[in-house]
């Protein structure tokens, strides 16, 4: 799954990308959306369209920590096959957030930390796809 990200010289890009990366820092350190894209010269639509695909890489560029969201069919035992399987892939599980069940469905994001896991983030993404339960796995952020 990590295939399909690029890593492209922000130079190239229309300017509006970094202008969402400033939003979201912005926002991430307790600013109001309204406030953070009005400083930053985008619209709020412009930040919400991209918000969710636009990143920056850390020095690092293995990576260490990452956020996955999954959507979980709701039937008993799938999140703790879930959590089992990071385990075996000696993964630190850092936070869990689960939202209520819609439509027979739960959303889950897991804050991981990768310093020690035994495989890539790609063939974990895989991994995690391919479950039983587990009905779409998304890499939100990594650092």
């Amino acid at each position: 799954m990590i295939e399909k990200y690029l890593i492209i010289d922000k130079k190239i890009l229309p300017d509006y990308f970094e202008k969402v990366v400033d939003a979201k820092n912005l926002v991430n350190s307790g600013m109001d959306v309204s406030k953070a894209v009005k400083e930053v010269g985008i619209s709020r639509s412009t930040y919400y369209k991209y918000k969710d695909f636009v990143f920056t890489p850390q020095e690092d560029l293995t990576g260490k920590k990452a956020i996955i969201s999954l959507l979980l069919k709701n039937e008993k035992g799938i999140l703790f096959e879930v959590l089992n399987d990071l385990l075996l892939v000696n993964v630190n599980i850092l936070t869990i957030t689960q939202s209520i069940v819609i439509n027979r469905r739960a959303s889950v994001e897991i804050a991981i930390d990768m310093g020690e896991m035994l495989e890539s983030i790609d063939q974990l993404l895989q991994r995690l796809s391919d479950m039983d339960g587990v009905v779409n796995v998304r890499l939100v952020a990594i650092e």
